[in-house]
């Protein structure tokens, strides 16, 4: 079982988590908790760095979706920063998932 390293810091009214190793079904619980609680601490724009993410399935692309569905309804945001020829921009590419999370360009810290 891979490990799930979540890093987070607030940026421009922004909370960038950085997801480093593997977002799948071993580790979407964990990153679910960490964005509940993160949302119940009256956060509501998300980043989500996947730059250091090596694997996602689709128990991880769930989890970001349902951050989505969780913050638009407190009018929040959640953008993505990942790289173009990396396995999560396929992911996204390939489940069209690249269409519904804008892309953060900012290079965070």
């Amino acid at each position: 079982m891979n490990d799930c390293k979540i890093s987070a810091y607030e940026k421009d009214g922004k909370l960038f988590m950085e997801i480093a190793g593997d977002a799948d079904v071993y580790t979407a619980p964990k990153l679910k908790s960490r964005i509940i609680d993160s949302i119940d601490e009256s956060h509501k724009h998300f980043v989500f760095d996947l730059r250091k993410t090596d694997f996602m399935d689709s128990s991880g692309l769930g989890v970001l979706v349902g951050a989505l569905k969780r913050v638009q309804k407190l009018e929040g945001s959640v953008a993505l920063m990942y790289g173009r020829d990396t396995h999560i921009a396929k992911v996204l590419r390939v489940t069209g998932l690249g269409k519904v999370f804008p892309v953060h360009t900012g290079q965070g810290t």
